[in-house]
């Protein structure tokens, strides 16, 4: 740069600034200084933020099942039943952990075919500090491990609320144990491992977004639920004497800790302290909050008051709902998510359980797995590139995701990944019902369901009277 011409001629200041820093380049230069370690101190910061963060995303989705979903689920039942519908949770919360360690990691996040993933990761072989930079290359894979194994201990505890009060507790370990198996590994291999066939980003065939499990969780938990509730046959009594649940302060609780930890379920499947989390974060705060407001104006025009537990169905409606779209979806779209699944799925519990007589005890169909389907179709039309930028065009340009960017063909995909789930799980639901059955009786006798769970199945009250 000629510093005398006055195309380039710099001011006083600005010149001796800039003959300052030429010797300081200089010296640079001369004894060999990089801006290495600068780049990596930056990295390092990172990923110990997105470390961080996924691990405390982690501590807030265990968190959904105990204390969350024990004491949603646990209000709703009648008092001699509190500790037995509990412990399905609770048991859920440890035997879930010690088989994700041993294989089920592996056959869903292992490369092995379209359907399923291979043992390359069984007892937790190679899982360790060092990123997998398939999945998460900022964090260690044993935090995006544990993370994910999270949503694999929520997903059969979800299906205990469609046949509750009357399993027994053996028969659902036995059952859960086999559903993921039969149920959840491969859908989840499906849509979220390298090469499964509805991953969109690393090699599926027909790509479906699944930000943070809404045909993993929701949509396979919710079908299979209806497909117990049926099998199982109602409780005894049902509908004709009133089940009215005995605490809902309980389910008050429980459901203001799954508002909380949804955030963990939805703004940490960003996997790092990202824009994109934040996103997610809003976009879930809004749907629930949509959702709440919804079904309690539902109930406002059809019973003329809205009530306690309407609100907090209808927030957890919100959530289950924008949880396949939370990371591809902006904020306000997750605002007409909310409002729909607050209608729909109050339509569905109010009007369609009662016409139909099945005896789904909790709700689970009518909230998870409706509210999960119609999420999935939603992410088709509300997906956008402004949100996510993480599928890519062969120019390297962000491609359109959903209707919202031109991209009409997304519903038909997230429609046929639905309809995968579906099938799949109402299949391997009954092989994993029939199959208990050859091994334990499933459904308790009918004396015993008067007594309650409490009493046959444990032992203990949770409600001890003092004589």
């Amino acid at each position: 740069m000629d510093l005398t011409n006055k195309e380039t001629l710099l001011s006083p200041s600005k010149r001796a600034v800039f003959l300052l820093f030429v010797p300081v380049c200089a010296y640079a230069g001369i004894t060999g200084i990089e801006p290495g370690p600068t780049v990596a101190a930056v990295k390092a910061a990172q990923s110990a933020g997105d470390n961080a963060w996924v691990l405390m995303s982690a501590a807030l989705v265990l968190l959904m099942t105990g204390p969350g979903l024990a004491l949603f689920y646990s209000g709703l039942v009648r008092q001699k039943n509190v500790l037995g519908t509990m412990m399905q949770s609770f048991g859920m919360m440890a035997m879930v952990t010690l088989v994700w360690a041993i294989c089920g990691y592996s056959l869903v996040f292992g490369e092995g075919s379209p359907v399923l993933g291979d043992l390359r990761y069984a007892f937790l072989n190679g899982v360790g500090a060092a990123p997998n930079a398939d999945y998460a290359p900022t964090i260690p894979h044993t935090t995006f491990m544990v993370y994910q194994m999270m949503f694999a201990i929520i997903t059969p505890a979800l299906i205990a609320g469609a046949f509750a009060e009357r399993v027994r507790f053996n028969a659902m370990m036995i059952f859960s144990l086999l559903w993921m198996f039969l149920v959840y590994f491969p859908v989840a291999h499906m849509v979220w491992g390298k090469g499964g066939y509805l991953n969109p980003f690393l090699g599926g065939r027909v790509p479906v977004f699944d930000f943070a499990g809404g045909t993993v969780v929701h949509i396979t938990s919710g079908f299979s639920a209806l497909v117990t509730a049926l099998y199982i046959g109602r409780r005894k009594g049902h509908p004709d004497e009133p089940m009215k649940p005995h605490s809902l302060v309980l389910s008050f609780i429980g459901a203001c800790l799954l508002w909380v930890g949804w955030f963990g379920f939805n703004a940490g499947s960003a996997l790092a302290a990202s824009a994109l989390a934040s996103s997610a974060f809003v976009t879930t705060h809004l749907a629930s909050a949509s959702g709440a407001l919804a079904w309690m104006l539902a109930e406002q025009i059809r019973n003329g008051k809205p009530s306690a537990l309407g609100g907090i169905s209808g927030a957890v409606a919100g959530l289950a709902t924008v949880t396949q779209g939370a990371g591809y979806v902006a904020p306000f779209s997750g605002v007409l998510i909310g409002l729909i699944a607050g209608f729909l799925c109050y339509f569905m519990v109010g009007v369609v359980k009662n016409k139909f007589g099945y005896d789904d005890s909790l709700d689970v169909f009518g909230v998870h797995g409706v509210g999960g389907l119609v999420g999935c179709l939603l992410t088709g039309v509300f997906a956008t590139r402004a949100i996510n930028e993480g599928l890519k065009l062969a120019n390297g340009q962000a491609a359109p995701l959903g209707l919202v960017d031109g991209n009409a063909g997304q519903i038909l995909n997230q429609g046929i990944g639905a309809a995968i789930a579906i099938a799949i799980a109402v299949a391997g639901t009954l092989v994993a019902l029939k199959l208990t059955g050859l091994v334990t009786p499933v459904r308790m006798a009918g004396n015993e369901e008067e007594q309650g769970m409490d009493i046959v199945l444990h032992g203990e009250e949770g409600y001890a009277s003092e004589d």
